[in-house]
Order: structure tokens, then C-alpha cells, then sequence
């Protein structure tokens, strides 16, 4: 019974991590979402107690770390924008993605860097992450208001969606003092 017990558990562990495709790496996903930029300058943000009850009243959630790694892109002395790099859970399993900001805070792009869920992958499709170009924190970013759900996706599309805007309510609150 106790070996019957333990297959049952190491074949659903391996079924589900067999789901798992890694489509980009951090240099990929620098590129896919700022191609022109001729350098990436790590930044490290760190939120004060104020900007974290910012950010809280422009997302309806708290950051779960005051520093956030930015990557600021840039075409010679010219800021295009920034990379940010977050996880956010899907069902059970993780999902990294980066989040492409302008200068003025709004979303660029989002790309799906890995996806380890046996369902949902297709939030990795152009046109769902192509709802998110020009949203901000406070105008259009949740499922049903300015991005679409995906049928048997909805966990994914929710917690990517969720993600999302509190990144651009960080950018918001870190570019527009």
C-alpha cells in the first residue's frame, strides 16, 4: 500500500513538471521587450513604508517584497523604459514573466519566460499578452475590465493579470512621484 501510495505521488509529480517549458531567459526577454535598447542597467527599487501603501491603493495588493529588480533599457544615454522580472502562481506551480514599462509607467509588453502548469499556456499567446500594451495600475488591468479571461486559463489569466498591475502600481508610484 505504501509503494502504491508513493508511485501514485512520484507520477503525478513527474506528469506535472513535465509541463514545464522555460520559452525565455532574462536576455531574451530584455530583448523581445525592448530590441533597440543597446544596454540594461540593473536597478534595485526599494520601497519606503509610503510607497508600499501607494502601491497597495492603486493595485489592492501589497507587494510581497519592498525591493523590486528593475532593468533599466536604454538606447545610448536615451531610458526606453524597464524590465521587470516576477513569479506570480498559477494553479499550483509558478508562472515567470517580465513586464516591459514605458518611461511614463504604462505596460509596453508582457512576456511568459516559463510556464510550469499543465493548463493555461495559452496566456502565452500574442494576442491575450498584447491587452496589456498602454494599461496602467489604475485603468484597464484586471480579468473582465480591459483584459480577457481564456477558458480553462482563468487562474493564470487572473494571477498573471493581478501581477501585472502591481508592477505598473510600483512603476507608477517610482516614476511619478
Amino acid at each position: 500500500m505504501k509503494h502504491a501510495w508513493a508511485s501514485t505521488v512520484l507520477l503525478t509529480t513527474l506528469s506535472q513538471q513535465a509541463h514545464a517549458v522555460q520559452y525565455l531567459n532574462t536576455e531574451q526577454a530584455q530583448k523581445a521587450l525592448f530590441p533597440q535598447a543597446t544596454g540594461f542597467t540593473e536597478q534595485d527599487w526599494l520601497l519606503t513604508p509610503k510607497q508600499l501603501a501607494a502601491v497597495e491603493q492603486l493595485a489592492g495588493q501589497r507587494p510581497n517584497n519592498p525591493h523590486v529588480r528593475v532593468l533599466k533599457a536604454q538606447q545610448g544615454q536615451t531610458v526606453l523604459g524597464y524590465v521587470v522580472l516576477d513569479s506570480v502562481i498559477g494553479k499550483y506551480d509558478l508562472i515567470d514573466y517580465a513586464v516591459g514599462l514605458n518611461a511614463d509607467a504604462t505596460v509596453k509588453q508582457i512576456e511568459i519566460m516559463a510556464y510550469r502548469e499543465s493548463h493555461g499556456f495559452e496566456i502565452r499567446s500574442p494576442a491575450w499578452r498584447a491587452q496589456f500594451a498602454g494599461k496602467s495600475a489604475s485603468h484597464g488591468l484586471r480579468v473582465g475590465d480591459g483584459i480577457a479571461n481564456i477558458s480553462g486559463a482563468t487562474l493564470s489569466c487572473t494571477h498573471v493579470t493581478d501581477g501585472v498591475r502591481r508592477i505598473a502600481a510600483v512603476a507608477q508610484v517610482m516614476l511619478r512621484p
